[in-house]
């Protein structure tokens, strides 16, 4: 047993994270094994295992711990009593669908830890994203209790099951669980380390609109020898719509669009230059070679602090093999926007709409199906445990930690500002070649051992 009484030791507690590190592969691979993907209900009893079996391992960490019931999937809340202050740690059990199964090397719920040239590596579905990430925190827990006693601070857990479908209950529940869920600071493990080399904690993330435009034009499908002409077709009219969505120097030309973004100052882009990140590797990874955003702007800034419009997918007339002159009766595309500053998601919708609305000629109808919306939303990089945390990951990965933006979103950063009225420090281990919601996803057993080890240098670092 651990003598409580003494001072908090570090050392030791990385010592017993390198010497357990395969009992705690193992207990990854046994979440790993559990299928819970929440989009499809037919895998609505493993989700509730995985919330099960998380549940039972706070519980051996001797948390309080339940899965709590909503209307998709259980959310998992555990209590661990400390010494310092309150913290929320967020994760989610959840995993992405697998298909295409013919591309998984190995069935993608059966991991087993690979030698490849790049290292070992963890392999199965949700190595990463985010079982993975998840429990390099517990791992952490688990050492500095076993060295220490009792945690250096007091930590609320929150595991979600729909993190991967929407999170449609996730709302509802930290409005109805503030008292329960509330906390000085988050710690999100959902993230990546930057440029696939240095700690990075997120610091900014851009919020996310989706919408769907459905055109409509005759009611069936037409010849279009018969009818090519005189006929409307959506196709045609949904081309020039998406067109006239950007100009000529990639600005996006909705109205009022732009009101909310800030411009990044002068101090702010000369620390992202000095992150000494590369462009042309970065596009050229993914066989691209030029920026295609707007004229004038670095890669970096276009990705952490300029909003955009994507066309996600069009879908109109006959795609099958060989050929078919139609005139479809409908064309629709899906588009999303990136948001950052102040933007307002709804009122970016609702200028889309407009704009969709306006273009189309007298015989073609719109319909428009919403994909939900969320704001930016940016930490507030002045609390101390931002600066304690960065000391502490430079410290593990024996290069400066970098505070970066982020192009993706996590919404639930966001709504525990809004809801719960916290910040959030985003600090993962992840790398660009991972695969999350890919085939043959995997996570190096590098990013989890040295994860694992980062999380238990916070810990020292937050109790001052």
């Amino acid at each position: 047993m651990p003598d409580t009484t003494a001072p908090a030791a570090l050392d030791p507690v990385l010592d017993h994270i390198d010497a357990t590190l395969p009992e705690a592969l193992d207990r990854l691979m046994a979440l790993l094994r559990i299928p819970s993907i929440s989009t499809d209900p037919v895998y609505a009893p493993d989700c509730a295992r995985a919330a099960d079996w998380l549940v039972a391992e706070l519980r051996a960490l001797g948390a309080e711990a339940a899965a709590h019931p909503t209307p998709g999937h259980p959310m998992v809340v555990g209590h661990l009593p400390g010494r310092g202050p309150r913290v929320l740690f967020y994760g989610h059990y959840d995993v992405q669908p697998v298909d295409p199964l013919d591309l998984w090397h190995r069935p993608p719920f059966e991991p087993e830890v690979q030698d490849t040239t790049a290292g070992r590596v963890i392999r199965g579905r949700g190595a990463c994203d985010d079982k993975g990430q998840l429990m390099t925190f517990l791992t952490a827990c688990r050492a500095w209790k076993a060295v220490n006693g009792p945690l250096p601070m007091e930590v609320v857990f929150f595991f979600e099951g729909e993190e991967e479908s929407g999170s449609p209950s996730l709302i509802p529940f930290l409005e109805a669980h503030r008292e329960m869920l509330g906390a000085e600071l988050a710690l999100i493990c959902d993230t990546g380390l930057f440029d696939d080399r240095a700690p990075a904690i997120i610091t900014s993330l851009r919020g996310l609109a989706g919408i769907e435009v459905t055109l409509t034009g005759a009611d069936r499908d037409l010849h279009s020898g018969g009818f090519g002409g005189p006929a409307a077709n959506p196709i045609r009219v949904l081309s020039k719509v998406l067109a006239g969505l950007h100009d000529d120097t990639g600005r996006v030309t909705l109205p009022g669009f732009y009101a909310g973004v800030p411009e990044v100052t002068a101090d702010q882009l000369a620390s992202w230059d000095a992150l000494g990140f590369d462009a042309e590797g970065f596009l050229g990874s993914v066989g691209l070679s030029h920026p295609a955003g707007e004229d004038g702007r670095r890669v970096l800034e276009m990705l952490w602090s300029r909003p955009t419009c994507e066309i996600n997918g069009i879908t109109g007339g006959y795609t099958g093999a060989g050929f078919k002159t139609v005139l479809p009766s409908q064309a629709s595309a899906k588009i999303s926007f990136r948001l950052v500053g102040d933007q307002d998601p709804d009122a970016i919708l609702a200028a889309l709409r407009a704009y969709v609305e306006a273009s189309v000629p007298e015989d073609v109808d719109v319909t428009f199906e919403d994909f939900g919306a969320a704001p930016a939303s940016v930490m507030n990089t002045a609390h101390p445990a931002f600066a304690a945390a960065r000391a502490a990951l430079s410290d593990e990965w024996g290069m400066d930690a970098a505070f970066t933006g982020a192009g993706g979103s996590i919404p639930v950063a966001g709504y525990f500002q809004s809801i719960l009225g916290m910040d959030s420090m985003l600090i993962g281990f992840g790398k660009t070649d991972d695969g999350i919601h890919s085939p043959n996803e995997k996570y190096d057993v590098e990013s989890f051992r040295k994860g694992a080890r980062s999380w238990a240098r916070i810990f020292d670092r937050l109790r001052g």
